[in-house]
This record gives C-alpha cells, sequence and structure tokens, in this order.
C-alpha cells in the first residue's frame, strides 16, 4: 500500500503500524497530492491511504485520480467523521474511511478489507450516508434504466447489498449459499459497472430499489466478505 500525508511523521507512524502487519506492506511514501498520484500510477499499490488534509491536489482531487489513472482503493483518514471532506472524496472514488482515533487493529483490518476488493464505512458515517441519498429527487437518469437490465434476484441482491448486508447474511436472507450469493454480487457489478459495494449500494438508492419509507435493517459497515 501507499501512504500520502503531508507530515512526515504521520507517514512514518502508519508505516510502523502497517509493517507490523503480517499481510500488508508499505511500498512508498507520498507528502502531496501529484506524489501520491505519481506513485500511485508507477508502484500500483492495492490501496492508497489518503489524509484529508493532503497538501497539493488535496484529498478529493488527489483521490478522482487515484480511482481513475491508477485505479487504486482509497482510504480517506480524517480527524472525524463530520470533516466536510469526506462526502465529496467518497464521490471521488474513496472506498473506506478511517477517523485518526481508531485502534491500530481497525487501520490493518480497513486496509485489508479494501485489498481485498471490499469497501469499509462506519455504520454511523453509513446512516449519513443513506440519509443524504435518501433525501435526493426521484431517480429517472441512467441508474433507472440501468435497472430494467437486472433479473429480480438480482435486484434483491443490490437491495441487500444497499441494507448494509455481507454476502453470507445475503446467502441466509435469499436461502443460497455463500458462494451463490457472492456469485450474484459480483455479476450485478459486472452488469452495472460497479467497482466496488459502496458504489452497488449508491446505485439501489439512486435507482430506487431502496427508500426510507420501507423497512430496513439497521445498516452495517459497508465490507467486502470472501
Amino acid at each position: 500500500m501507499l501512504v500520502a500525508d503531508g507530515q512526515e511523521l504521520v507517514r512514518a507512524g502508519f508505516r510502523v503500524l502497517l509493517d507490523a502487519a503480517e499481510r500488508v506492506v508499505v511500498v512508498g511514501e507520498a507528502g502531496d497530492g501529484e506524489q501520491a498520484v505519481a506513485l500511485a500510477r508507477r508502484l500500483r499499490p492495492d490501496v492508497v491511504l489518503v489524509d484529508a488534509g493532503l497538501p497539493g491536489l488535496g484529498c478529493v482531487e488527489a483521490t478522482a485520480r487515484l480511482a481513475a489513472e491508477a485505479e487504486v482503493a482509497v482510504m480517506l483518514v480524517a480527524a472525524s467523521e463530520d470533516d466536510e471532506r469526506i462526502f465529496p472524496s467518497l464521490r471521488a472514488g474513496a472506498v473506506g474511511l478511517l477517523v485518526k482515533d481508531a485502534a491500530p487493529r481497525d487501520l490493518v483490518r480497513a486496509v485489508t478489507a479494501l485489498a481485498g476488493g471490499g469497501a469499509l464505512l462506519s455504520q454511523t458515517l453509513t446512516r449519513r450516508l443513506i440519509a443524504e441519498l435518501a433525501a435526493r429527487p426521484e431517480p429517472s437518469g441512467p441508474a433507472a434504466r440501468l435497472l430494467d437490465q437486472l433479473t429480480r434476484r438480482e435486484r434483491e441482491v443490490v437491495t441487500l447489498v444497499a441494507h448494509g448486508l455481507r454476502n453470507d447474511e445475503i446467502a441466509e436472507r435469499l436461502a443460497v449459499s455463500r458462494a451463490t450469493a457472492k456469485t450474484h454480487v459480483s455479476r450485478v457489478m459486472i452488469k452495472l459497472g460497479a467497482h466496488d459495494r459502496a458504489k452497488l449500494g449508491v446505485f439501489g438508492y439512486e435507482a430506487g430499489l431502496v427508500a426510507p419509507r420501507n423497512p430496513a435493517p439497521a445498516p452495517q459497515p459497508l465490507a467486502l466478505a470472501s
């Protein structure tokens, strides 16, 4: 993974914590947004940790370029979940969020989840994201049109993902095996061009499959279940 933070001491701290994990290797450090994009394109890490206060391009533009040009998973690191840069960064392509007061084990768990192709948001942030999406006007654009490409079962899968269910929970709800549930999720992602579960969940709201008036399970942190 790549660590992008404007403070050298902070980058060193992240490197120490991550290098201590068995399955995580830090391949580089960047002190600003431009350097982060350049290093990501050259080193091709699985995950880039981006500080919300990243100098240079800034976290939002850096995230957009990292996702588009380097095709890496971006995890935003913010001082709190109230940081105003979080939602713009998620829209730009970030698939994970970590607050700076998180425990070291949470950092390793988040990096591992993103490296495996998943997304990771806290329950609080997931609820805020759902509330923001639910407040949008009734969809009538591309999301609604893409809905016609899905089978009834695939729509059920999108709805369950939007509610935050993991693959094993989806399997239980649909009375299928975990492997079958994972296949359904993967197939829907391919059909919709969604690169991660967070974007699949967003599609569910934008397409009108999930609405605040419908009963829903309590949101769980979005994470790919292998």
